[in-house]
């Protein structure tokens, strides 16, 4: 996680993200929070450039609308990373798996590159 940053200005203090919201509002497991958001966005930016109506993804990914209406606005929390990537799949995207070393002295970290 990068450190975040404070400046303060004349009229208001403002603080620079880390670059991961989760870890910012020090909520637990806050990488696998910030991958499935961004493994839930992929998904959603799909089905918008299919220009697929909510009933249309929830029969092809198996999921009910409501479901699919949660998982777009963000309630996401239910899912697993892996079902979220079978979704993917399903949406004809290949998901690919890599784990190197890192760069840091620092603990590894999750992240999703497209």
């Amino acid at each position: 996680m990068a450190e975040s940053k404070t400046v303060k200005t004349d009229s208001m203090k403002v603080e620079r993200g880390s670059g991961n919201v989760f870890a910012d509002l020090a909520l637990p497991d806050s990488d696998a929070h910030l991958v499935k958001a961004d493994l839930v966005a992929r998904i959603d930016k799909i089905i918008r450039e299919r220009g697929l109506k909510q009933v249309e993804a929830a029969n092809l990914l198996g999921l009910s609308q409501s479901d699919v209406s949660r998982l777009l606005r963000g309630n996401f929390r239910e899912y697993s990373m892996e079902r979220l990537m079978r979704l993917l799949t399903v949406l004809g995207r290949d998901v690919n798996i890599v784990v190197r070393k890192s760069h840091s002295e620092r603990s590894g970290r999750l992240s999703v590159e497209a």
